[in-house]
C-alpha cells in the first residue's frame, strides 16, 4: 500500500487504491492470495482496528490518567467544597444548591448502532478498561437485534452507570461531612442523573406496543427496588425501609407476570387489575420508604449513616424507577389524534391558516375537561398519539406518580404541535406530570425554533403549563439536520437556537423556569460527537457563550446529553468506563469550562459567512442526483442492519433493495454509516473547502485562538484521517462502465473478457455513471481549495486504506462471478439481468436464495418411493459445480465485504 501511494504521489492518474484493489484480484486469480491468506489479512487488520479503537477509548474518557476515578471524584466534591483551596470553605447553603439540583441528565436511546455482538462490544470495553481483550471472534459483524436485546443491555449500561453515581454521591457525601459535620445527613445529592427511552419511543416504529411500554416500564421500577434492597441488605438500620421495599418487589414482580402481549381483553383486564388492585402494595411514590429514613438514620453508626445516604439520594434523583423515562412520538402523529377529535383538518404547515389552527386549539384549551381512562379505553384508542399518551398516564397513575415522563416530538415544526400535545395531556389529566418537549432536527426547525416556541408562548395555556411545571423542554437533533446541512453548520445552528430561546423566555417572563436542553447526538463525528474527549464533547455541545447568556438571564439549564445504542452503551460498558464518564459529566456540569471570552464572537459576521457557506454547499450537494446514487447504489448493501428498522424508509416493488433516489429515502444513521464506509465524510468535509478558501487566515488563526473554532475543526480533522479522495475516486471508478471495457482489453484469462465486459453493459443499464461523476467533480474541487488552505490537514493511514483496498476487490470478485451464472429462463419472476442488476447493487444473500431454487445443488431425493411404473435412473448431478465455482465464494467475498466493514467501524470509532 505504501508503494502504491508513493507511486501515485507522481502520477496525476494514479489511483493507489484502485491499483491495490486490482492487485489484490490479480494475486487471487495467480493463486498466490488464497482464500485463506485473505481472510487471515482481513481479520488482523480488523484486530489491529480493534485494539487501537480500545486505546482511543481509553484515553477519550480520562482512563489513561495517572489519577484514580475515586480520587478523581474526592478531588471534585473537595473543590464544590473550596473552590479556592488556599480559602475558606463556601456557606453550606451554597452548597447544597449546587449538588441538591440535576444539572445533567445521561440519556440512553435505542438508535441502531448495535454494530457488534454483545462480546465483542463487551471485550473491546474491557479492553478499553485495562483488562483482558485478547479474545479471538471468528467475525465482528453484528447479530439481529431485537428489543428486549437493546432494553437488557440498556439496562446494563444504566446499572453501571447508577454504580458510578453512588460512588460521585458517596464523595459529595465525604467531602461535606468533613466540613459540615452536623448538616451533611440533611444532604440529598443529585447533580448526574440517568434517563431512557429504551422501549418508549415509537417514532418510526411499529414493533413497540403500549404493553410492551408499561411492562419495561415496570422492569425499570422493578430494578431500582432490586437496587435499593442489595443496598439495605447489609445495613440493619435500615431494616424496616428494607421490609418495605421487599413486599413493593414481590407486588410488581407479579404484576410484570401477567402483563400481556397484546389487546386479548382476558389478558388486560388481569393485567389492569393486577395494577389496580396491588397499586398501594407496589407504591407509586418513595414518599413511604422516604419517611422511614429520618429513624433509620438515628438508629445508623456513622458508617451505616453515608451507606444510607447513598441509598436516599438514589431514590430522591430518580423515584420509582432505574432511570427516568421519555417517549417519543412524531408530530404528524399529533396532527392526526387532534384532526379525529376536533376536526381541525387545516394542514399545520401552512402559514395562511395557521392562525385558525392556533384559535381553534387554544378555543379548545379553554374548554377540555379531563377524561378517565382505563386499560379498557386504551385498548379501544386507534389515534397513536392519544394511545401513547394514555399510556403515559397510567404509567404516572399505576406504576410511578413521582417522576415526571418527558414526551418528545420529532419533526417539530410549528407551535400549534406543542399545544395538540397540550390539549392531550390535560384532556387525560396529565399536564402536571408531563414534560412536553419539541425535537428541532430539521434545517427549517433549527432556523425557525425561536419563532415556533414564540408562537407556542403566545398561548396563555402554554405559559402557564411552563409555570407550573417549572420547566421548558427542547430538544436538538444531530443525525438529520448534520446530514442535511452539514454537522458543523448544523451545530452553530443550535447554538444561536438556544441564544433565542434564552432571549424568548426573558421577552415573556419565565426567568423563574428551568430550561432542559437536550441534545441527542451519537457517538461519531456524523452525529454530533466531538472526536476529541469527553470534556470537548460536552463543551463543543453546550458552549460557555450560551451558558454565560442564561446565567446573565438568571435562568436555570439542565443539560441532557444522549448515549445512542450499542455505541452509546459503550461507554458504560464496564464499572471503569462508566464511573470514568459520570466523573467527566460532574466536573462539566458542576464546575464548567474556564474559557474567557471566545474571539469567534468578536466578529460574527465572519462566522455567519462561514458556516452559512458550508450549509449552502452541503445542501447543494444533497439535492446533486449524483450523491443519491453514489449512496445507494451498493451502499445500503456494505453495512448490516445494527437495529430494528431498515436502513432504507421503502423497498422498490421488485423484491430487490430499495433504490434510492434522494438521500431522505435513507435514515440517518445507515446514511452516515455509508459515507464512513465509501471513505468520505461528506456530511462532515463538504463545503468547509469553499469557506475556508474565503479568508485561510482568518481561519488558521482562529484554530488556534478560539476554542469554540477549534473544536469545530476537530470534526474536519477526525474526517480528514476517515476520508481520502482516492478511495471516493475508486468507488466512482468501480461505477464507470469504461474501467470494465479498459480491463477486458487487457485480460488474458480465458473467458474473463466477456465477464468483465458483462459487468460493463450491466453497469450501463444502471445509468448513473455521469451524474456519479458530476457528483465527484463537485466534492473534488471542494476538497483542492480545502487542501489550499489547510495544508497541513491529516490525510487516511494506509492500514485504513489498505481495508478499503481489500473491500474493493472482493466487489470486483463479486461482480465477475455475476457474470459467470448460466443463463435461465425466466423462473420464479426473476430474469437473469434482472438479477444481475441486484448482485451489482450486492443484494447478495437474496440472490444467493433465488439462485439455489433456480440452480439446485441435487435434484431432490427420490430413492426408495415407488412410482408404479419402470422409468431411467435419476439424474442425480444436479448443479454442484455452479454452487462451488460461483455460488459460495459468491457468499464468501460478501461475508469479507460485511467483515472489511466492520473493520472501517472500528477504524472510524463509531457506526454511523
Amino acid at each position: 500500500m505504501g508503494a502504491a501511494l508513493e507511486r501515485a504521489a507522481d502520477d496525476p492518474f494514479s489511483n493507489p487504491v484502485m491499483t491495490m484493489a486490482l492487485t489484490i484480484s490479480r494475486r487471487i486469480d495467480q493463486g498466490t492470495l488464497t482464500d485463506g491468506d485473505l481472510n487471515g489479512l482481513v481479520c488482523w487488520l480488523r484486530d489491529e482496528a480493534f485494539q487501537a479503537r480500545a486505546e482511543r477509548i481509553a484515553a477519550y474518557v480520562g482512563l489513561d490518567s495517572s489519577q484514580t476515578l475515586e480520587a478523581g471524584m474526592a478531588e471534585l466534591a473537595r473543590r464544590l467544597v473550596r473552590p479556592d483551596p488556599n480559602d475558606s470553605a463556601i456557606p453550606f447553603a451554597q452548597f447544597r444548591r449546587a449538588v441538591d439540583r440535576t444539572r445533567f441528565s445521561a440519556v440512553f436511546t435505542a438508535h441502531p448502532t448495535f454494530s457488534l455482538p454483545y462480546p465483542v462490544g463487551d471485550a473491546l470495553a474491557r479492553a478499553a478498561s485495562g483488562e483482558s481483550g485478547a479474545e479471538c471472534f471468528t467475525s465482528h459483524r453484528p447479530l439481529p437485534v431485537t428489543l428486549e436485546d437493546e432494553f437488557d443491555q440498556a439496562h446494563a449500561a444504566i446499572a453501571r452507570g447508577r454504580d458510578a453515581i453512588d460512588l460521585l454521591t458517596g464523595a459529595i457525601l465525604d467531602a461535606a461531612r468533613e466540613t459540615w459535620a452536623g448538616r451533611w445527613l440533611d444532604l440529598a445529592p443529585r447533580p448526574v442523573t440517568l434517563t431512557t427511552w429504551v422501549g418508549y419511543d415509537t417514532d418510526g416504529r411499529t414493533d413497540i406496543g403500549w404493553w410492551d411500554t408499561l411492562r419495561l416500564r415496570l422492569r425499570m421500577k422493578l430494578y431500582q427496588l432490586e437496587r435499593v434492597e442489595a443496598q439495605l441488605a447489609c445495613l440493619p438500620s435500615g431494616a424496616p425501609i428494607l421490609a418495605l421495599t421487599q413486599a413493593a418487589i414481590a407486588a410488581v414482580r407479579d404484576q410484570i407476570a401477567v402483563s400481556p402481549n397484546g389487546v386479548d381483553a382476558a389478558a388486560v383486564g388481569l393485567f389492569a387489575q393486577a395494577l389496580v388492585g396491588r397499586r398501594e402494595e407496589s407504591l407509586v411514590t418513595p414518599e413511604p420508604l422516604l419517611a422511614l429514613f429520618p429513624a433509620a438514620l438515628a438508629a445508623a453508626s456513622d458508617t451505616e449513616k453515608r451507606a444510607l445516604l447513598v441509598v436516599k439520594a438514589g431514590l430522591v434523583s430518580h423515584n420509582l424507577g432505574l432511570a427516568h423515562t421519555h417517549v417519543r412520538l412524531n408530530s404528524s402523529q399529533l396532527h392526526n389524534g387532534v384532526r379525529q377529535r376536533l376536526g381541525l383538518a387545516d394542514p399545520p404547515a401552512d402559514p395562511s391558516r395557521r392562525r385558525v389552527l392556533l384559535g381553534a386549539i387554544n378555543t379548545a384549551l379553554d374548554e377540555v375537561k379531563p377524561e378517565p381512562v382505563n386499560f379498557g379505553t386504551l385498548m379501544a384508542e386507534q389515534a397513536s398519539a392519544a394511545r401513547l399518551m394514555m399510556t403515559v398516564a397510567q404509567m404516572v397513575k399505576h406504576i410511578d406518580a413521582a417522576s415526571p415522563v418527558r414526551f418528545l416530538i420529532a419533526e417539530t415544526e410549528t407551535g400549534y404541535t406543542l399545544l395538540t400535545a397540550l390539549y392531550f395531556a390535560k384532556l387525560f389529566g396529565i399536564e402536571d406530570r408531563i414534560e412536553i418537549s419539541p425535537l428541532f432536527e430539521t434545517a427549517e426547525a433549527l432556523s425557525q425554533g425561536g419563532r415556533i416556541i414564540e408562537e407556542a408562548l403566545r398561548s396563555p395555556h402554554y405559559r402557564a403549563y411552563l409555570k407550573r411545571t417549572g420547566k421548558l423542554c427542547v430538544q436538538f437533533g444531530y443525525s438529520d439536520s448534520g446530514r442535511y446541512v452539514g454537522q458543523i453548520a448544523a451545530t452553530y445552528l443550535i447554538e444561536r437556537l438556544r441564544m433565542k430561546l434564552c432571549e424568548a423566555m426573558v421577552k415573556h417572563g419565565l426567568r423563574d423556569v428551568e430550561i432542559v436542553l437536550f441534545d441527542t447526538h451519537g457517538e461519531s463525528i456524523g452525529r454530533g460527537a466531538h472526536p476529541g474527549s469527553l470534556q470537548d464533547r460536552l463543551a463543543y455541545l453546550s458552549p460557555a457563550a450560551g451558558r454565560r447568556a442564561f446565567d446573565a438571564a438568571g435562568i436555570a439549564y439542565r443539560e441532557e446529553s444522549a448515549f445512542q445504542g450499542g455505541d452509546g452503551y459503550l461507554l458504560f460498558g464496564t464499572p471503569a468506563l462508566a464511573s470514568a464518564v459520570i466523573l467527566r459529566i460532574a466536573e462539566f456540569a458542576l464546575t464548567g469550562t474556564d474559557e474567557a471570552d471566545d474571539p469567534i464572537y468578536q466578529d460574527p459576521d465572519f462566522a455567519a459567512d462561514f458556516f452559512a457557506t458550508i450549509r449552502s454547499s452541503m445542501e447543494e450537494l444533497v439535492e446533486d442526483p449524483g450523491y443519491a446514487a453514489m449512496l445507494g447504489t451498493f451502499g445500503p448493501a456494505l453495512i448490516d442492519r445494527t437495529g430494528s428498522r431498515p436502513a432504507a424508509r421503502q423497498s422498490d416493488s421488485s423484491g430487490g433493495p430499495a433504490i434510492i433516489g434522494h438521500p431522505r429515502e435513507l435514515r440517518a444513521i445507515p446514511n452516515n454509516a455509508i459515507l464512513q464506509q465509501l471513505g468520505w465524510c461528506a456530511n462532515t468535509l463538504q463545503g468547509l473547502g469553499l469557506a475556508a478558501s474565503r479568508n485561510p487566515d482568518a481561519v488558521s488563526e482562529l484554530r488556534r485562538t478560539s476554542p469554540r473554532f477549534r473544536r469545530s475543526m476537530d470534526f474536519a480533522s477526525h474526517a480528514l484521517r476517515h476520508s481520502h479522495l482516492d478511495v471516493l475516486r475508486a468507488v466512482v471508478e468501480t461505477l464507470d462502465p469504461g474501467t470494465w471495457l479498459d480491463r477486458a482489453g487487457h485480460s488474458r484469462i480465458p473467458g474473463r473478457r466477456e465477464a468483465l465486459t458483462a459487468v460493463a453493459t450491466g453497469l450501463e443499464q444502471l445509468g448513473i455513471w455521469s451524474e456519479v461523476l458530476a457528483m465527484f467533480r463537485r466534492v473534488h474541487a471542494d476538497h483542492l481549495a480545502l487542501r489550499a488552505a489547510w495544508p497541513d490537514a491529516p490525510t487516511m493511514p494506509e492500514r485504513e486504506l489498505l481495508l478499503h483496498a481489500l473491500r474493493l476487490a472482493c466487489i470486483h470478485r463479486i461482480w465477475i462471478l455475476t457474470a459467470m451464472i448460466p443463463d435461465f429462463a425466466p423462473r420464479l419472476g426473476v430474469m437473469r439481468t434482472g438479477l444481475q442488476q441486484r448482485l451489482l447493487r450486492l443484494d447478495v444473500p437474496a440472490a444467493l436464495t433465488t439462485l439455489g431454487r433456480i440452480f439446485p445443488s441435487a435434484p431432490d431425493d427420490t430413492s426408495g418411493t415407488d412410482f408404479g411404473e419402470p422409468g431411467t435412473s435419476p439424474n442425480v448431478l444436479g448443479y454442484g459445480r455452479e454452487h462451488a465455482e460461483i455460488f459460495t465464494p459468491l457468499g464468501r467475498y460478501f461475508a469479507l465485504v460485511r467483515e472489511i466493514s466492520a473493520a472501517v467501524s472500528h477504524e472510524v470509532g463509531a457506526f454511523g
